[in-house]
């Protein structure tokens, strides 16, 4: 079955043959392995990032805290004025986990019986009680901060208006009204707000 191999030159030829393959197994299994390894760092790199993302998107959110309005005579049509609500004040903090949140970078949407509106938070819209005016970073999950939401047009500035009729908008009594805040990382904030029956002349400011 084996031939013996009596000659020395040729029982060192096939010696080197082997060692020849040997050498050149290790350099596959070498360079195979230097592959599986960098895919698999490559792909621990994306799951860690992935899984980031995914944490974000779930956790930086932001905490609807209070929400109020502050009450007024607003233009209704060409001819009359109705109390309503001209500005939304809502009061918001980290949700449990969040990381830091920059306000300038959220958007809103308010969506009511009058139509849909969306924008990006400005920072003289936001207030954060930390006595920092230029401060617009949610850190801390007992930092506080006040986004007032102009819904009246007539003020010159940009207004979140939902009746595109000539009005000067604002929420008037019974209507109600969806906020939705959206922070950098794409994680969603809703709250709904419902304006009382009644608002009087001596309320100038109302719970929502």
């Amino acid at each position: 079955m084996f031939e013996t191999i009596l000659d020395e030159e040729e029982r060192g030829q096939v010696g080197i043959g082997t060692l020849i393959v040997f050498i050149a197994m290790v350099l596959v299994a070498a360079i195979a392995a230097g592959v599986l390894i960098n895919t698999a760092g490559f792909l621990q790199t994306q799951a860690e990032a992935t899984g980031e993302e995914s944490t974000s998107q779930v956790s930086d959110r932001l905490q609807v805290v209070s929400t109020s309005g502050n009450v007024t005579d607003l233009n209704i049509s060409n001819t009359s004025t109705e109390r309503a609500i001209d500005e939304l004040q809502v009061t918001v903090a980290q949700s449990p986990g969040a990381g830091n949140i920059d306000l300038t970078e959220v958007t809103v949407e308010l969506i009511g019986t009058g139509g849909q509106v969306t924008g990006e938070l400005s920072q003289n819209e936001i207030d954060i009680f930390t006595g920092d005016s230029d401060d617009v970073v949610l850190t801390d999950s007992g930092d506080r901060a006040e986004i007032t939401l102009n819904l009246n047009n007539s003020t010159g500035e940009f207004g979140y208006n939902l009746e595109p009729d000539g009005s000067d908008g604002g929420l008037n009594a019974g209507d109600s009204l969806s906020v939705t805040f959206t922070t950098a990382s794409g994680a969603t904030t809703s709250v709904e707000l419902r304006v009382p029956t009644t608002l009087t002349d001596e309320q100038t400011s109302v719970r929502l």
